[in-house]
């Protein structure tokens, strides 16, 4: 019985371990993900680089974008008075 609960255990951290990384941008060089602020560089490839990586490429990026805090977009805003 010890031996079932604790392979549960090792597919249900699994799981969870990928639902979290599922959504997040992974740098294709060194594999890191960029933390919140940080600038990544999408390139014609379909790579997505982190700013580390970035001078190890000749090319221009096709776009560059800042990593967003997971709880951008839902703040909490102040209403008016009525």
């Amino acid at each position: 019985m010890p031996r079932l609960r604790a392979d549960l255990e090792r597919q249900l951290l699994r799981k969870s371990l990928r639902a979290l990384t599922r959504d997040r941008h992974q740098c294709t060089d060194c594999g890191r993900t960029p933390l919140a602020g940080e600038r990544i560089h999408h390139y014609e490839q379909g790579e997505v680089v982190c700013a580390l990586c970035r001078p190890h490429h000749r090319d221009e990026p096709a776009e560059t974008e800042t990593v967003m805090h997971c709880e951008h977009g839902h703040t909490v805003r102040r209403l008016r008075a009525a």
